[in-house]
């Protein structure tokens, strides 16, 4: 089949990419964009009424935290939202109202996700209420500190890959079947997958395993047009926090970064929304790094 080649005239902008370009060469540099066949496509063709204009999210630890942060940013872009959570029922029922407030509709679920069957139901939910799915973000994770390796017992090790990366692989092979081309996921990572932690070494090591899930998943769904991507956060202002260090440590959490704070949930939102419109319609199994100045290695 020949490509379809977009352009900018009197016509319509076609919406099908080239798969390739007809013969052509310029005798200067920078050369000239007028002369190009078809000429390079610098605007958005579609009408611009959110990013999120009619989409359908599911978001993981949705109530609180980042999950929440990127709810409410999908909610002013246009998207109506689900959340899924365990049991934080009343910073559940906050994130519902305010993205109400925003004019879009929101499902709360509350699940336990380690389980897989709750996963395909927290999908079946979504589908249901809002007639598809459009984007998957899996947030949800815990986090146990330990002095050492010694200290980690087989019960933490198994709850800690059992709620971070495990339904990862659920909730995503429930959405696939409902998702269409041009459809994306969003996986939340972390910079302790890049440079560790040494009081969080199992916590570590799912995030790690989320990098790679995401690369891996991002290649096989290229031709599905189903975008993959994650986010990899630096330390973050979230209930996860005081619910995991002490006092002690509470009280200079993220002063180790270049910026000398930690990060509010709302300041890490715009990379979510990013990943989930068609401004990132060419980007998939990356990793947008949050983190305060931090330099990682991808």
């Amino acid at each position: 089949m020949n490509p379809v080649y977009p352009y900018y005239g009197e016509k319509t902008v076609c919406r099908v990419q080239p798969i390739a370009f007809p013969p052509q060469h310029q005798d200067r540099q920078p050369g000239l964009e007028s002369l190009m066949q078809p000429l390079p496509i610098s605007e958005q063709p579609e009408d611009r009424k959110g990013r999120l204009h009619g989409k359908t999210a599911l978001i993981t630890g949705g109530d609180s935290g980042i999950g929440r942060a990127a709810a409410v940013a999908f909610a002013r872009e246009g998207a109506d939202i689900a959340i899924a959570y365990l049991d934080e029922v009343s910073d559940a029922a906050a994130t519902q109202r305010r993205i109400e407030e925003l004019g879009q509709r929101c499902l709360r679920i509350e699940t336990d996700l380690r389980h897989k069957a709750n996963c395909f139901q927290a999908v079946g939910h979504t589908v249901q209420t809002f007639g598809k799915l459009d984007i998957l973000v899996n947030n949800h994770g815990v986090q146990y500190p330990q002095k050492s390796i010694l200290d980690i017992s087989e019960e933490q090790l198994y709850q800690t890959y059992r709620t971070n990366i495990f339904p990862f692989f659920f909730l995503t092979q429930a959405a696939l079947p409902h998702m269409r081309r041009g459809s994306c996921i969003i996986n939340t990572a972390s910079i302790t997958a890049y440079r560790g932690h040494k009081e969080l070494i199992d916590y570590s090591s799912t995030k790690g395993a989320i990098v790679s899930f995401t690369r891996s998943l991002a290649l096989s769904l290229a031709d599905s047009g189903i975008r993959v991507n994650s986010v990899a956060p630096g330390p973050v202002w979230t209930p996860l926090i005081p619910s995991s260090f002490s006092a002690e440590e509470v009280s200079v959490f993220g002063t180790e970064t270049p910026f000398k704070r930690a990060a509010q949930p709302y300041e890490l939102a715009g990379a979510y929304v990013y990943l989930a419109s068609s401004d990132a319609s060419y980007v998939t199994g990356t990793c947008i790094h949050v983190n305060g100045g931090d330099m990682v290695t991808s």
